[in-house]
């Protein structure tokens, strides 16, 4: 069982950086791809970006490639979300998850077997 927990979010004007957490317990955390999922009011549940167990490869959504950043810090058991040139349309509820048995990283959230709990994002326009 892995449980997640997600923070650093919060409001911001256009343009500006927010840097989102995730934190997860379990001893296994080094293993599973981690993922960001966001969804907004209205709207499924989209695939913002992934790591692989290692770090070594980053996969993301064609809306924030080239703003967005993901790393992992297996020492600590976290995953990092860092945004930079915000937009409006980037409002949305940030869920981390882990994938426990992916050999290959998915876009899909079914794939996912846990979730956080979610940290909201607001960017003014």
């Amino acid at each position: 069982q892995v449980q997640l927990v997600e923070s650093g979010g919060g409001l911001v004007q256009a343009g500006g950086s927010l840097r989102l957490s995730c934190a997860a317990s379990g001893r296994t955390f080094s293993r599973y791809i981690m993922g960001w999922f966001r969804q907004a009011p209205g709207k499924e549940r989209e695939f913002v970006g992934a790591i692989t167990w290692s770090g070594g490869s980053t996969y993301y959504g064609d809306s924030v490639k080239g703003r967005f950043t993901i790393s992992r810090d297996n020492a600590k058991n976290t995953v990092y979300l860092q945004m930079n040139s915000l937009k409006p349309e980037d409002t949305a509820v940030y869920y981390c998850a882990a994938d426990e048995h992916g050999l290959v990283v998915t876009t899909t959230p079914e794939d996912y077997d846990y979730w956080g709990q979610g940290t909201q994002v607001t960017v003014s326009s």
